[in-house]
């Protein structure tokens, strides 16, 4: 049970509004009792006050008391509104109760206010003495007085009993506003690409949390710095490699010219293969490191269809080796605002890995249509496709799929994932054929809609 209630209790919004509202509550309870207890004590000493006002207009209008007893409410009267004015019985003797005496009370009774049991319940009196030495009492039922203060000093807590709940929700809300820029700072930082380090708008921000996003902007430029630096490193080697790899691909040209024997040929065509290898993965190190850093290319819009052309006259030797009937179906057009060479970037790495793992007299499509999405580019082929549980992984690179002869350096996918990254395309992996779990289809979505995506038209 402690699980799902820790996330909870980590929440700086409900510790906070936890913390404040036991704050409010605890303030609120105190002043309340306060309250009740003040209010207690005022009517009380308001009906005190009754008591002896009863008593001075008595001795000061010289009223009977007598008539003044029997003309007050019987004993089956409203009880709240039940006060006793009678005479006291001679020093020393005890009044038989009667009308006009409803209760029997000593007369050795002091004067003034004071509290007296009489029979089983407890009345609260105000005793005085009239000039011809005639004393007389004013009372009134305890139970009935403290009924009466409770009633008022329970309406002087109505206020708090309404207004807190009301406060705590309104508090919970004003929290909550507060603390808006925050998940809207998470919400800025959860969306970024990888390839995103630019700094965080402290706009809006309170106070207490700029430092924070000033020491995280100082991270990401750190950051920014070092991996500029690994990029830097990596392009500056596969620069260095190319001229003695250009210069070994001579000198085996030149070599397999030469008079040989069949083994020193075999030899040197595996050589020269290796020299092959080694310079597709210099260009493919250089084309990632190119494509991760920030664009700085001017975006222009870019015919789909004139890049599948490009890219079909360029590789139409490498599919006509193995006998691979590659086309364009769709006749439909687009234009994407893209810089030209990052478009052709991805459409020949789609179709260069779909010719090598394409077996020998296989089939290729290349296809473009305009759907709500946007601009939807597809390569399919009938190789023998990538399981899901690798097409997450096949997007890293130089990761390959166990099982797999072709020769190649695991940075074409990698290439593809990084450009559409940038452009805020998406990149997506299935069968071409489901049912027969066979080929791969790669459908790329250029959405207009999405951030830096561009304008796309439809032609």
């Amino acid at each position: 049970m402690a699980g799902p209630q820790a996330p909870l209790r980590q929440s700086l919004e409900f510790r906070l509004s936890a913390s404040v509202s036991a704050l409010l509550l605890g303030v609120a309870m105190v002043a309340g009792l306060f309250s009740f207890v003040t209010a207690f004590e005022e009517a009380n000493e308001l009906q005190d006050d009754t008591l002896r006002q009863i008593g001075a207009l008595i001795d000061r209008n010289h009223l009977p008391v007598g008539n003044a007893a029997t003309g007050l409410p019987d004993l089956d009267s409203d009880p709240e509104s039940r006060v006793v004015v009678q005479m006291l019985p001679n020093a020393g003797g005890e009044a038989a109760r009667s009308s006009a005496t409803p209760l029997l009370l000593s007369a050795d009774l002091p004067d003034g206010l004071q509290t007296v049991i009489v029979g089983s319940e407890s009345w609260r009196l105000f005793v005085t003495t009239l000039a011809a030495d005639t004393r007389f009492v004013v009372g009134q039922q305890t139970a009935v007085r403290d009924e009466i203060a409770r009633d008022g000093a329970l309406r002087s807590l109505m206020p708090f009993i309404i207004l807190i709940p009301i406060l705590l929700l309104v508090l919970r809300d004003v929290i909550r506003r507060m603390l808006q820029p925050l998940n809207r700072l998470a919400t800025d930082l959860d969306g970024r690409r990888e390839q995103d380090l630019g700094t965080l708008s402290a706009t809006g921000l309170p106070t207490e949390i700029r430092p924070f996003v000033a020491a995280i902007n100082r991270l990401f430029s750190r950051v920014e710095q070092s991996v500029s630096q690994q990029r830097r490193f990596v392009a500056d080697a596969s620069h260095e490699l190319r001229s003695p790899l250009t210069a070994l691909s001579l000198q085996a040209e030149r070599l397999a010219d030469t008079e040989m024997s069949s083994v020193a040929g075999d030899r040197v065509a595996s050589l020269r293969q290796g020299i092959r290898r080694a310079r597709l993965l210099l260009d493919q190190l250089l084309t990632l490191t190119r494509v991760q850093e920030p664009s700085a290319m001017a975006a222009s819009p870019v015919s789909l269809q004139q890049i599948f052309r490009q890219v079909l006259e360029d590789l139409h030797p490498q599919a006509a080796a193995k006998s691979i009937d590659i086309g364009v179906t769709s006749e439909q057009d687009a234009n994407i605002l893209l810089a030209e060479t990052d478009l052709m970037t991805v459409v020949r790495n789609l179709v260069d890995n779909a010719i090598k793992y394409t077996p020998a007299g296989g089939r290729i499509d290349l296809s473009v249509g305009v759907e709500d999405e946007g601009v939807v580019v597809q390569v399919s082929d009938n190789g023998p496709g990538i399981a899901p549980s690798e097409r997450a992984l096949v997007f890293e690179p130089f990761h390959r799929v166990l099982g797999n002869d072709e020769a190649g350096s695991g940075l074409g996918l990698a290439i593809v994932k990084a450009i559409t990254d940038r452009c805020a395309a998406s990149v997506a992996l299935d069968y071409t054929d489901v049912a027969e779990s066979r080929g791969l289809r790669v459908t790329v979505t250029f959405s207009g809609s999405r951030r830096n995506a561009g304008t796309i038209a439809q032609r």
